[in-house]
């Protein structure tokens, strides 16, 4: 049986998802993970127990010409990698895939990346000089899996790109989220998007989140203090040990430097969720528009026909991002499931008790009664 989502929980959020609440929403946009779960059993570094994976988004799907991914970026605190946002700030777009995976398995993706892009476009990257930069980001696993023994290869990554697909997406202990812990829950990917008008026209914003961060006392789940009601299970005494990547996702035509204040909307839609962005947080937003087809070599030349909403119209997209972002991390924490750590080990990572989580968001008004 399919576990339910927090909308079809009750949970009441806000504005109105596309068909599969899901930055698969967006036309053309694929996601494809590759879990990796072996072993049980104490720590051995480099033998598991295992528990990471790779996460894939195609914001193009399998187009056969490269073609620019407008984009925009932000880091709330930046303790934590994602490459390429160098050549974001100043060019404003992206080629190729984005990725999402543990800390220390970023070097293996970014180049199995790498290798997607030299074999997808053979023409561009066999006989041209073009650079290849993909998006590869990541959060800390190394409570629940064997970071330091570096499981993740080109191959899984491969696999990862080679299995995305549009449609409903899996969540929780999935792809890059699989070790991943949220609130001191267990928790890992998330997703959610919003159906939005624009000037008249039908667009969409699609998230998808790798969440790991946060402590529990800061929970907060529709403006209910979940956090302080449920303290089972709890892992950190002090300081955050996570971090959380959010792509968002729209095929509403912005300029690169709305799309860079669209990502830092970013920064409200988790802290809606409690988290204040703590030190050892690295906290950091992917934003893109599958807009403006253009092929890569028409990126020297005079180009006229590049559509853009004006800025006045952006609050719109503003809200359904950070609304898509709320909804992502509760998905996430909903869909996951209990792991034991493995520093220290043998503690419980519990996912969360969503009846007892229900019971609280009845008793503050914010379920809806024909949900359950």
């Amino acid at each position: 049986m399919t576990a339910k989502r927090g909308r079809e929980l009750g949970l009441d959020f806000s504005g109105t998802p596309g068909p599969h609440n899901a930055i698969t929403d967006v036309p053309g946009l694929m996601v494809g993970y590759k879990t990796l779960v072996t072993g049980d059993g104490p720590l051995v570094t480099g033998r598991g127990p295992i528990r990471t994976g790779v996460t894939a988004i195609l914001p193009r799907g399998r187009d056969t010409v490269p073609q620019p991914i407008w984009a925009g970026t932000h880091s709330l605190n930046g303790n934590g990698e994602m490459t390429g946002t160098h050549w974001i700030h100043d060019g404003g777009y992206l080629l190729g895939p984005i990725m999402i995976t543990n800390t220390h398995s970023v070097g293996r993706v970014h180049q199995a990346a790498v290798q997607w892009i030299i074999d997808t476009y053979p023409e561009h990257w066999g006989s041209e000089h073009l650079w290849a930069m993909p998006v590869v980001a990541e959060t800390y696993d190394g409570t629940l899996n064997d970071i330091n023994g570096l499981h993740v290869t080109e191959d899984h990554a491969r696999e990862a790109l080679d299995q995305a697909t549009n449609g409903p997406l899996q969540e929780g202990n999935v792809g890059g989220g699989t070790g991943m812990i949220c609130y001191e829950f267990k928790g890992g990917t998330g997703t959610s998007s919003r159906r939005i008008s624009v000037g008249g026209q039908q667009f969409h914003v699609g998230v998808l989140v790798q969440a790991n961060h946060g402590r529990r006392q800061d929970l907060t789940i529709l403006g209910v203090p979940v956090g302080r009601h449920l303290q089972n299970d709890k892992l950190f005494d002090e300081h955050e040990m996570g971090s959380i990547i959010a792509v968002i996702a729209t095929d509403a035509p912005m300029m690169p430097h709305q799309l860079e204040r669209l990502a830092k909307r970013g920064t409200l839609g988790i802290a809606r969720g409690g988290t204040p962005g703590g030190n050892g947080s690295g906290d950091i937003f992917l934003a893109i528009s599958t807009a403006n087809h253009m092929p890569i070599d028409r990126m020297g030349q005079i180009n006229s026909d590049f559509s853009w909403i004006g800025d006045d119209l952006c609050d719109t997209v503003y809200l359904a991002a950070v609304q898509a972002i709320e909804e992502s991390v509760i998905n996430a924490l909903v869909a996951a499931e209990d792991m034991t750590t493995l520093r220290p080990p043998g503690q419980r990572c519990a996912a969360m008790d969503i009846d007892a989580m229900l019971e609280l968001m009845a008793r503050y008004g914010r379920l809806r009664t024909s949900s359950r």
